[in-house]
């Protein structure tokens, strides 16, 4: 049997409190949100902490708000109340198609969006949703609150640029209108892992398309995962489709671009070539429903 070494344990009564406890106990302190990454890990004796400062009652940090302009989700939401909430499909689909693929209902009901994030696992699924909405992640520190894009939060496998005595509390995403986005995943059984997969978010130009021909793409995001993708995105291949018609030729060659750009490595889910094909077919998937979903012919 596999047990975790011994921990000392400390309970968060607030964000205050919380933080207070991770400059109290330093390096060595973990968070613990809803463990489903961090326990295994302590089984395994991978991490060994000294200390656990558990979050799951600050109730502050279990949110999902749209405000003008604005979808906030708090760190501590789990993943099921960000599947069952009706808001989020509506303003960002991207998000219900990766949920429905995270894991198993067990699992959904307990684990955090942000705890999921700061694990920064290389084949996270919400780490592509959410770069390629382009989200902003708020992190605070005693001195207050800062604020981080998606893109720069991640260092490294299982590195972030949250520091010793901060915390995520927040993932911010700027909603606009004339945008479509959507998830596309291949795992090797229901709820494991991804061998690969691909987010897009497209948003058009408005009065574009029509009986003028295709619509015009304003923006692209693109968000990729477990395939080695610096940062989660392909900007080499958003940067393409920017202010170009929606042509399926234009999509698949956006594809292209991002699989070109990917540096997956051979392992036990798959051979490197074998990944590097999977991202630009996902990609090109994910594009077509984006962009279905922008031009209000597919929810």
């Amino acid at each position: 049997m596999q047990v975790p070494a011994y921990v000392e344990y400390e309970r968060a009564t607030s964000v205050e409190h919380a933080l207070a406890l991770l400059a109290r106990f330093g390096q060595e302190a973990r968070v613990l949100a809803g463990g489903h990454s961090l326990i295994p890990m302590m089984k395994l004796r991978l991490a060994q902490p000294e200390t656990l400062i558990d979050i799951n009652g600050l109730a502050e940090l279990s949110f999902l708000t749209q405000t003008a302009g604005e979808l906030r989700i708090g760190a501590l939401t789990r993943h099921a109340e960000l599947l069952r909430a009706e808001v989020a499909g509506r303003a960002c689909a991207i998000l219900h198609d990766a949920e429905r693929v995270i894991a198993d209902p067990v699992v959904r009901e307990w684990g955090t969006i942000g705890g999921s994030l700061c694990q920064a696992d290389p084949s996270e699924d919400l780490s592509a949703a959410f770069a390629a909405l382009r989200a902003m992640m708020v992190i605070r520190n005693a001195d207050g609150p800062r604020t981080v894009p998606s893109r720069e939060f991640f260092t490294g496998p299982y590195e972030t640029v949250v520091r010793p005595g901060e915390l995520l509390t927040e993932i911010r995403i700027t909603l606009r209108p004339g945008g479509g986005s959507a998830y596309r995943k291949v795992g090797r059984k229901a709820g494991d892992w991804p061998v690969g997969a691909a987010a897009a978010a497209i948003w058009l130009e408005a009065g574009s398309g029509g009986q003028r021909g295709e619509p015009v793409i304003a923006e692209a995001g693109i968000g990729l995962t477990a395939v080695g993708a610096e940062n989660f995105c392909a900007p080499a291949a958003e940067e393409y489709l920017r202010g170009r018609p929606a042509t399926p030729q234009a999509l698949a060659r956006a594809a292209e671009i991002a699989a070109a750009s990917c540096r997956p490595v051979s392992d036990q889910r798959g051979p490197a070539d074998y990944k590097r094909h999977l991202a630009g077919e996902l990609t090109v998937r994910a594009l077509r429903l984006a962009l279905a979903r922008a031009a209000g012919r597919e929810r």
